[in-house]
């Protein structure tokens, strides 16, 4: 298995959208959907998670860097964030 870091600006986003620290862990190992940013060069990890009693798709960014998995940044999406980046191709299934 993978080792899975926090980059310091992960754990400042968490400070302050107050999202749970494990969160952005449990979005990476359990989504379905993974995709590649072909604007940023990142991975992106989305699954519908419970956020401030709603039910929203969060986005995790992250990389694969030497068998470890650097994730990056943590933050929900808007409903059409997905939608548009995949029809534009910026975002590739993975």
């Amino acid at each position: 298995m993978k080792k899975i870091i926090y980059s310091p600006h992960l754990i400042l986003r968490l400070k302050l959208r107050e999202i749970p620290y494990y969160l952005p862990k449990k979005i990476y190992q359990t989504s379905g959907e993974h995709y590649f940013d072909k604007e940023t060069l990142k991975r992106v990890a989305i699954k519908k998670v419970k956020f401030k009693n709603k039910l929203r798709e969060m986005a995790v960014i992250y990389e694969e860097i030497n068998n470890q998995i650097y994730l990056i940044t943590i933050h929900p999406l808007k409903n059409y964030q997905k939608i548009s980046r995949i029809k534009l191709g910026r975002w590739q299934k993975l």
